[in-house]
């Protein structure tokens, strides 16, 4: 599995640490806020709700450099929308949260 990092985010910024900075802390301050959000809507089974906030943590994750990551939101997000909410997709969606929590109590 991929790990997560800022290198996307540093080339982003093209080394304006200022912008690098409000960037990490845009992260740090909307992930665990999304991430609780998708459980929630998880529980409700709102196919529409649960997309919303999958197509919410797809930005974050591209931003941490985790292009396979990204399909598998990508393609989770497009089967939410058709009404299928598949168990091994939404496995799959939540290790990649659990990476991206765990990578986010390091910075």
């Amino acid at each position: 599995m991929e790990k997560p990092s800022l290198e996307y985010l540093h080339e982003l910024a093209r080394g304006d640490h200022s912008l690098i900075d409000q960037l990490t802390e845009v992260l740090l301050a909307e992930f665990p806020i999304e991430r609780e959000e998708y459980y929630e809507s998880l529980k409700t089974k709102d196919y529409k709700l649960i997309g919303q906030n999958v197509h919410r943590i797809k930005h974050k994750i591209i931003i941490l450099g985790l292009e396979n990551a990204y399909e598998i939101a990508n393609q989770f997000e497009h089967d939410l929308r058709d009404d299928n909410l598949d168990s091994d997709k939404v496995e799959e969606f939540e290790k990649i949260l659990g990476s991206i929590s765990d990578y986010l109590k390091t910075i």
